[in-house]
């Protein structure tokens, strides 16, 4: 989307040589991270996907940059969002600006029995705005509003060694940890509750939201969108508006790297 920054590939040894080699050959720079755990599993069986989530965190540890912006790699981005750069932060002490983030949607859509109970539209900050949508388009709820929790798809971190040892010490802890019932989401709006910058749904902008809170949903608006849940576009077809904005896209690229000569199936 015509980025002033570089687009960097974050990855752990879980990732096979094949999808290196693909990096790669596309000229996209990467850079392996360590694989994060807490010292003690929790049961994901419910959610498998959560069991790897811990390792994106580790942009807090990046010191060698004055910050990054983390992608999940289930997202589409529409917009040039560079102005994220921009968003101010603050990683002293004392600060409630520490990174920003989007709040997680809490309304529990597709009614998962296993989820919390204060789940709930109720609870959810974007139900909240569904008054102002002109706001919504701009900036999100108090971090404190409802649960309180973030969606980590999207974090805008300012790389800082004091959080980082923040979030290792917290990982250490059982008791905490086995409580969390999404991961490194849970953990950090657990450990720096309140201390986080709300940004507008657009930057995180969950494939669910076109229905749940189509009050303040806007198709030209949206910036990026985060295909959580399954299916995902790629795994089966859909009705879902959304997965047809990624088969284009998908298209398109494809058609790219034939333009390339690359055609290695990926």
């Amino acid at each position: 989307m015509g980025s002033a920054y570089p687009l960097l590939v974050l990855y752990t040894d879980t990732l096979e040589p094949s999808g290196r080699e693909a990096l790669a050959l596309r000229g996209i720079p990467t850079q392996r991270i360590e694989y994060l755990l807490p010292v003690a599993s929790k049961d994901y069986s419910n959610d498998p996907r959560f069991h790897d989530c811990w390792s994106k965190m580790q942009p807090f540890s990046l010191t060698e940059y004055s910050r990054v912006i983390q992608l999940d790699s289930d997202m589409l981005v529409l917009q040039n969002m560079d102005e994220l750069m921009d968003v101010p932060l603050d990683t002293s002490p004392e600060s409630n600006r520490l990174f920003a983030a989007t709040h997680a949607c809490v309304c529990n859509p597709l009614k998962h029995a296993h989820y919390p109970a204060d789940w709930t539209p109720e609870n959810c900050g974007y139900t909240a705005q569904h008054a102002t949508p002109d706001l919504a388009a701009e900036t999100g709820m108090d971090p404190s509003f409802g649960t309180g929790i973030l969606n980590g798809g999207l974090l805008v971190v300012v790389p800082c060694a004091d959080i980082y040892r923040t979030i290792i010490a917290t990982i250490s802890e059982p008791d905490r940890t086995n409580s969390y019932d999404f991961a490194d989401q849970s953990l950090l709006s657990d450990a720096f509750a309140g201390r986080w910058v709300p940004l507008s749904y657009k930057y995180n902008a969950l494939k669910t939201m076109r229905w749940c809170h189509k009050e303040i949903w806007r198709d030209d608006t949206v910036k990026n969108v985060h295909y959580i849940l399954a299916p995902k576009p790629w795994e089966r077809e859909s009705d879902d508006e959304t997965h047809e904005w990624w088969w284009k896209a998908n298209k398109q690229r494809i058609a790219e790297d034939k333009g390339k000569r690359i055609v290695d199936g990926w």
